[in-house]
């Protein structure tokens, strides 16, 4: 590496701390919640001013989601000319409007805390401040493409297929989501698959005519007992396969009516392709238990199961060498229980890591925190991991 010092990385990343907590509160200050467009598109501007330095080609897609933004960067050095390294991230966080009043971004001691701030605005600054150490180092890197969406929290319902073409003709692919507790990252992450049931019944008078109507609330109790059946069958051929969580149910009206409608929105956690495909194939065979009911099947959002492979492991050990490189500790890593939008890339068999986020805890939680040391010793090692690839 063409460093001065076996510290130039880490001091460089230091050296740019105010700067840094400053960005980091302008960031967390601008509330996103994911389906606010307002808010996930002025956090989308940030990143787009931030990454100006770098000289990027931006196509900034707009929905009702907010703007997605995909930035092209150029590489540096002997590395000019190779494949490009894709980042991943995100802009929206769970917290609603108004969050900031009652958890206020603030820093205590060696910790700051505020809504989004772990997961993932933190994130976003690490990519942005990485590349421009290393640009300050004069590293050679190769190209990178970032992406940074705005419905990430909900299962990337809108920029599922914009993320899957962001990843042609990369090399590797970097999560900037929050890492595991102490720092490791994450290799591998369970399946996640939102799915809607609608059961359509037939309204009618429950006591004048109680046979002229399906009842749709009790043809969805039913559908949930027989999804639990299921879940259950594939537990027993695959214990810890399979996780299911009935979310939200809604339907009905006046108790003198008989329901026509009745839906249940069911978050659904897979460890493996195979349990799978195999669960959300029973699924959606389904079919209604009382004559003239109907049954929908609708998938919300899909990320598929992303399972650790030599590739990411190989990867792995290019981080640690880059740790090495930057006077780090060894980062290490493991699978993770939560999804992500590196599942689309994991389970494509692309070399694939995330979690390059700093330390700290608490996400979609009232502690949500974040270790201030763990910035400069993030944006330390993206700058040497690039220097690597």
């Amino acid at each position: 590496m063409d460093n001065s010092s076996p510290t130039a990385l880490l001091d460089l990343a230091r050296n740019r701390y105010d700067s840094t907590l400053e960005l980091l509160e302008r960031m967390v200050m601008t509330e996103s919640p994911t389906g606010d467009a307002p808010g996930v598109t002025s956090v989308a501007e940030q990143v787009r001013g931030l990454f100006a330095e770098h000289d990027p080609e931006v196509v900034a897609h707009e929905g009702e989601w907010g703007t997605h933004l995909v930035m092209d960067i150029p590489g540096a050095g002997v590395q000019r000319d190779a494949a490009p390294v894709l980042f991943i991230g995100h802009s929206d966080t769970v917290w609603p409007t108004g969050t900031l009043e009652k958890m206020p971004f603030r820093i205590e001691g060696d910790l700051a805390y505020g809504p989004g701030l772990f997961d993932m605005k933190s994130g976003l600054l690490i990519m942005h401040q990485g590349l421009s150490v290393s640009t300050e180092l004069g590293l050679s890197r190769p190209p990178v493409r970032v992406v940074v969406v705005g419905d990430e929290e909900v299962g990337s319902p809108s920029s599922g297929e914009l993320l899957r073409d962001s990843a042609e003709g990369v090399s590797v692919v970097l999560g900037f989501e929050s890492p595991h507790p102490g720092g490791g990252l994450k290799v591998g992450r369970l399946g996640s698959t939102r799915l809607r049931l609608q059961i359509t019944g037939r309204a009618s008078h429950a006591a004048l005519d109680p046979e002229g109507g399906v009842n749709a609330i009790e043809e969805l109790v039913d559908q949930i007992l027989a999804l639990r059946e299921i879940i259950g069958s594939a537990e027993d051929t695959a214990p810890g396969g399979v996780l299911c969580n009935v979310g939200t149910i809604s339907g009905g009206g006046k108790t003198n009516v008989v329901p026509a409608v009745a839906t249940v929105e069911v978050g659904l956690r897979f460890r493996t392709p195979e349990v799978e495909e195999k669960v959300l194939a029973s699924i959606r065979e389904l079919s209604p238990v009382r004559p003239d009911a109907q049954l929908e099947v609708e998938t919300l959002s899909q990320r598929h199961a992303w399972q650790a492979d030599v590739a990411d492991e190989k990867l792995l050990a290019v981080v640690e060498q880059a740790a090495s490189d930057a006077g780090l500790a060894a980062v290490g890593g493991r699978p993770a229980a939560g999804a992500g939008d590196t599942n689309f890339f994991g389970s494509l068999g692309l070399p694939t890591l995330d979690g390059f986020g700093p330390d700290g805890a608490g996400a979609h939680a009232a502690h949500e925190q974040v270790r201030l040391e763990s910035i400069p010793e993030r944006i330390a090692l993206l700058a040497a991991l690039l220097a690597r690839l």
